[in-house]
């Protein structure tokens, strides 16, 4: 059993564990359905939810907005606030859904393809779902009750194989008296040490496979993309931004003197909304401002004094250890906002964490890598980011006038160094320092 074929017994051995843990770290749609909508859902019965047998075709069938399923997937409120038949599905049941915005339209659609690949449950009869007092069996407690017969089976193959192990393991190792010779744990030694090498490399590879696999998952936490939240007005930048030219300076008004860029109070609203009071779907956003400013649009309008607060969902969240400061990338390095936050003049949904794919695409942003808002995009970001183009003292501005003195007087060579590319990066000027960026 263990003096042949070793070589191909190890390629085996290895080939199988690579195809499981590669399997171990991709979720296809049943596990996904079981893990994130079985509680609520089934393909074929309306529970909690309705029920999801084709429902990216009802979705279509009633006119839903391109991409409108995934969104609600995620976070539906958002998806009932942009899309009518999305709204129209809100009102199905009292229960809300849970928000999965971990989930990628391609997870998304794995989920609906089993889904819909679900055979549709019969009345009765062999092999159907019969329904009892007790209740019904459905189509996907069937195909698990099935899973068990090849458990079964392997387990027969596995205990074949010992046996037969077993009897040969007699005929080898017996003495005169019956006795086995070498015990079992013995034969396992001398075949380990016999083969040492090919079982030191197995061993290495299980063990970096492991290693590797778990940084990849620890690299995961904290990571979400594209999220979304809700918010109370379902703000319009496109048409703020875009349509109208409003300066991002004029609502974010701190943007370029603080570490914060600051939400717009109600006043700043008011100071176009006490005219401007939109028409259709406008008129119930604006009404919510005029509710939280206490104002009375009837007529010339007037204060009442009665305001209720507004709760503003953050967005771009960073972790506490961890230092940004608006007006220092803004003023002194010169970002767009775009940079960061994406196209806002185009942005009709409301403000979202942007995944660097989109950033990417936009002109005149510098092309990242990493996911947004990681420590590795910053990173990134630091090191292609120019200061200036040429040397330091064309930027302006005493601490850049500073910086260039310095270096010009203390390491001549290093600034050379610097300029060989043609510009001076954050990098270069400690941007990659740890106290940067954290306390």
């Amino acid at each position: 059993m263990f003096n042949k074929g070793n070589k191909w017994l190890f390629a085996l051995f290895a080939t199988l564990f690579l195809m499981t843990s590669t399997s171990s770290f991709a979720q296809d749609g049943e596990a996904l359905f079981n893990a994130k909508c079985a509680t609520c859902h089934q393909p074929h019965q309306d529970m909690t939810g309705p029920k999801l047998y084709e429902v990216r075709k009802k979705w279509e069938d009633g006119g839903a907005a391109d991409g409108s399923i995934y969104q609600w997937v995620k976070n539906w409120q958002v998806a009932a606030a942009n899309d009518p038949y999305a709204k129209e599905v809100s009102a199905w049941s009292p229960t809300a859904m849970s928000f999965f915005a971990d989930l990628s339209n391609e997870q998304i659609d794995a989920i609906f393809d089993y889904v819909d690949a679900q055979p549709m449950p019969s009345a009765g009869g062999d092999g159907g779902a019969v329904a009892d007092a007790g209740g019904a069996q459905t189509s996907q407690e069937q195909e698990t009750s099935l899973g068990w017969i090849w458990y079964i089976i392997a387990g027969i193959f596995v205990v074949i194989i010992l046996s037969v192990g077993g009897v040969r393991r007699q005929l080898q190792h017996i003495d005169e008296d019956g006795e086995p010779q070498v015990t079992y744990g013995d034969e396992i030694k001398q075949w380990i040490f016999r083969n040492r090498k090919s079982v030191g490399v197995g061993v290495l590879v299980i063990v970096l496979a492991l290693i590797v696999g778990l940084f990849l998952q620890l690299y995961q936490i904290g990571v979400v993309t594209a999220y979304q939240p809700s918010q109370p007005i379902q703000f319009p930048h496109d048409i703020h931004a875009g349509t109208n030219g409003i300066d991002c300076k004029y609502c974010h008004n701190s943007v370029d003197k603080s570490k914060s860029a600051g939400v717009p109070t109600v006043n700043v609203c008011m100071n176009c909304h006490k005219q401007i009071k939109g028409a259709g779907e406008q008129v119930e956003q604006i009404a919510k401002i005029y509710e939280a400013a206490g104002f009375n649009p009837e007529g010339p309008g007037a204060y009442t004094g009665e305001t209720e607060n507004l709760v503003w969902n953050k967005v771009h969240s960073l972790p506490d250890h961890v230092y940004f400061n608006h007006s220092q990338h803004v003023v002194v390095g010169g970002i767009d906002c775009k940079q960061c936050h994406g196209d806002m003049t185009k942005q009709k949904e409301l403000p979202r964490v942007v995944p660097v794919e989109e950033l990417n695409q936009i002109e005149g942003n510098v092309q990242l890598t990493k996911p947004t808002l990681t420590m590795g995009w910053c990173i990134e970001c630091h090191g292609e980011k120019e200061i200036a183009n040429g040397p330091v003292s064309g930027k302006g501005g005493g601490y850049y006038e500073e910086i260039h003195k310095r270096l010009l007087e203390n390491d001549e060579s290093l600034y050379e160094d610097y300029l060989e590319d043609g510009k001076v990066t954050v990098k270069e000027l400690g941007g990659w320092e740890c106290a940067k960026c954290h306390y």
